[in-house]
This record gives C-alpha cells, sequence and structure tokens, in this order.
C-alpha cells in the first residue's frame, strides 16, 4: 500500500521552526556536544510555589475531574478581568470579554477559522510568530506580510497597504512587546491602528503574552487602553511567560464579545477547554501577589545586560530590548541567518533562532533568548568570542 498523501494545507507549511531548530540541537547532543540553548522562548525559572499549591489542591478535589465548561470556570474569566482592571485600568464583563484558551497558542490559531474564508486576506507581522501565518492557511486564506524594519522601529507601516488587499483583507495581527524583535509599540501607533481597523472594519488581534516581561521602568500599555478599541480588538494573554508555566497551557483572550463569541463556537467543536485544577492554578496566579513577576524581570534584565554587553563588546549593533526576553541580532558580514546558526551549533554549540524561520523580513538577524542561567549566558558569549567573528 502506498503511503498516505498530506493534504495540501500541510504540504503548504513550511516546517515549524522551532521543531526543525530542536532535530538539530539533538543532532549535536547525540554527538556529544554541551549545548548552550538560547533558541525558544520557554522560561527555565519555576513556577512560584503558591500557583504548585493551588494546582495540587484543585487536583484532589474530584470536582474537577469532569469536562470543564468550554468557555471556562467564570471564577478564573472573573480573576483575569480583575486583573485587568488592576493592571490596565480596563473594565471587562467576565461573562462575555473574557474567553479561556488552552495557551493563547491554540486561540491564536483557531481565531481565522472564526472569520476568514477561502480567499479573504489576513495581515501577519513578517518577521512574527508563525501561528499567525499557519492559522490563516488552515481557514483558505492569503498571509499579506507586513515588513518590520530597523529603520520603522519595527512597526509596520499600514498606510502603505494597498487599497485592494484592504477590500479582502480581515484580520490584523500585531504583537507588542514583538517576538522576535523584542521592539515595543508607542502608544501613539496602537491609537493608528485602532482608527485603521476601525476605518477598513478589520479584527485587530493584538497578541501580548510579553507585557509583564519589561526592564527599566517601562510598562507596555494593553491595546484596549485605547479609545474605541473594543470595537474591533481582541488581546491574547498567556500565563506562561509571566508566571513560568508555558507547560500548564492556560491562557486567555479579552475584548470584543461578538469577536470572542466567534472564536468559542470554533472552540466547542474542537476542544473541550482547559482541565479545572490547572484554571484555579491561573488564578492564584493572576489573583496573587505580583511580586514574583518583579523579581522574574530583575532576573531576565541582568541576563539582558550580559547577554547584550557581550555581543556589543565583540562589535554586534544589538539593540537593548525594553520587554520581552529575546534580543534581535544582526548577523555579521558573509552569513545569512541560517549560515551562522549553523556556525554557532556546530563550532560553538551555542543554539540561536534564525530571523528568516519567523518570515523574509527576518533575513539578516537571528533571535537569542535569555531564558538560561547567567554563567550560561557568559559560557556562550566566550564560545561565540572563541571563533573570532565579530559584528558588523
Amino acid at each position: 500500500m502506498s503511503g498516505y498523501t498530506p493534504s495540501e494545507r500541510l504540504r503548504a507549511l513550511p516546517p515549524y521552526l522551532f521543531a526543525e531548530l530542536d532535530r538539530m540541537k539533538q543532532a549535536q547532543v547525540k554527538k556529544g556536544a554541551d549545548i548552550i540553548s538560547l533558541g525558544i522562548g520557554d522560561p527555565d525559572l519555576p513556577t512560584p510555589p503558591h500557583i504548585i499549591q493551588a494546582l495540587a489542591l484543585a487536583a484532589a478535589d474530584p470536582k474537577n475531574h469532569q469536562y470543564p465548561s468550554y468557555e471556562g470556570m467564570l471564577t478564573f474569566r472573573k480573576a483575569a478581568a480583575d486583573w485587568y482592571r488592576g493592571r490596565f485600568g480596563v473594565t471587562l464583563d467576565p461573562a462575555t470579554e473574557v474567553l479561556t484558551l488552552i495557551g493563547s497558542k491554540e486561540g491564536i490559531g483557531h481565531l481565522p477559522l472564526a472569520f476568514v474564508n477561502p480567499g479573504d486576506v489576513v495581515l501577519v507581522p513578517d518577521p512574527a510568530y508563525p501561528v499567525y501565518q499557519a492559522g490563516t492557511l488552515f481557514a483558505g486564506g492569503e498571509s499579506y506580510f507586513l515588513p518590520l524594519t530597523a529603520a520603522r522601529d519595527f512597526l509596520p507601516d499600514l498606510g502603505a497597504i494597498p487599497t485592494a488587499v484592504l477590500k479582502r483583507a480581515k484580520i490584523l495581527w500585531l504583537n507588542y512587546p514583538n517576538n522576535p524583535t523584542g521592539a515595543v509599540a508607542p502608544r501613539e501607533f496602537l491609537a493608528e491602528a485602532v482608527g485603521f481597523a476601525r476605518q477598513h472594519r478589520l479584527i485587530l488581534a493584538h497578541d501580548a503574552p510579553y507585557s509583564e516581561i519589561a526592564f527599566d521602568g517601562y510598562r507596555p500599555e494593553s491595546i484596549l487602553n485605547i479609545p474605541g478599541a473594543k470595537e474591533v480588538a481582541i488581546e491574547y494573554h498567556s500565563v506562561s511567560k509571566t508566571y513560568n508555566m508555558t507547560g500548564w497551557r492556560v491562557g486567555f483572550a479579552v475584548g470584543n464579545a461578538e469577536i470572542l463569541a466567534g472564536l468559542g463556537r470554533v472552540k466547542q467543536n474542537l476542544d473541550s477547554g482547559v482541565f479545572q485544577a490547572v484554571q484555579h492554578a491561573g488564578i492564584a496566579a493572576l489573583a496573587g501577589s505580583q511580586q514574583c513577576v518583579a523579581d522574574n524581570c530583575r532576573i531576565w534584565q541582568e541576563r539582558r545586560d550580559i547577554l547584550i554587553g557581550g555581543l556589543r563588546d565583540m562589535g554586534f549593533a544589538v539593540a537593548s530590548p525594553r520587554a520581552s526576553f529575546y534580543a534581535w541580532v544582526p548577523v555579521p558580514a558573509g552569513f545569512t541567518s541560517s549560515s551562522f546558526c549553523v556556525e554557532l551549533l556546530v563550532k560553538a554549540g551555542v543554539v540561536v533562532t534564525p530571523g528568516n524561520g519567523f518570515g523574509a523580513a527576518g533575513e539578516g538577524f537571528v533571535r537569542a533568548a535569555f531564558t538560561v542561567n547567567a554563567d550560561r549566558i557568559r559560557e556562550a558569549i566566550e564560545r561565540i568570542r572563541q571563533l573570532g567573528i565579530r559584528g558588523s
């Protein structure tokens, strides 16, 4: 019997960036290499103890062993709404303006299924988190890429989008603080984006999982801080990066009730919600002391300074990010994004992520995540230094 033929949508997908990166890393590990991975944005810090304790108590309660509600426990959604009011001054109705997600990734991937028909356009930043494009493809839509360049501080030029494209566009994706560039968006740009979405009847989907990982006194805003945003926008949040809970898989989307209802209908048909014990842990995270978040940020900032300082000493013209745990590093002369990654992996045992894996406009950069301890970052810098490579 011949092999099964994948669907056209699967064949159209590029290899998932992080899976391919892990494959390359494991090949070097099998050769006995000591690998320092700055490749994937997965915090190495532990989940705070009070959150773990909340999970343990809830997991022992048989009431939490049955199917959860599709939209999430109202108590979790209320905790998310209370957190939003305390953090951003934004008032949300927990019943209609908050939707629980199995991590924000699935909510991002499912949104186009609710609103995009074959032939519709989705406006996708480039470079960007790959799921924006993948979700569009699965829905039969077309991605129109918005280049993020250093010359524009990695903000898309909304005015450059052709009128013919806008007539077919349904969703505009934004992500600030940004992955992979570490860029942040000023309030003026967020206001421009809200006005643009209202003018062209777009869903404005703002992915904001790094809003709490910020440095030097900077405090990112919510898109919902902008007047009129609730008419067009939803915002994605995840406890994954804020509370070191990437494996727990719980997040939420907030904002426009009609958009969230459409996303919720897709989820009703494709998943069965978040394990209630994990939602109780999420409540503990959102409603408890946020000192753990501030403590984490001090650690991220120390690591950032070590990484950025070491790279600059070697001549790399790399910006120091005000938020996220990513450095967006220009590759040296004579290298592409991919060839520089291979050079560092094979000759130095250091993993970084090629910028072109996030989109064509990412060529010429690599992303380095400061998600290993300070000593390992120092060692990674020293290994790169010993290669004799200088930035340009």
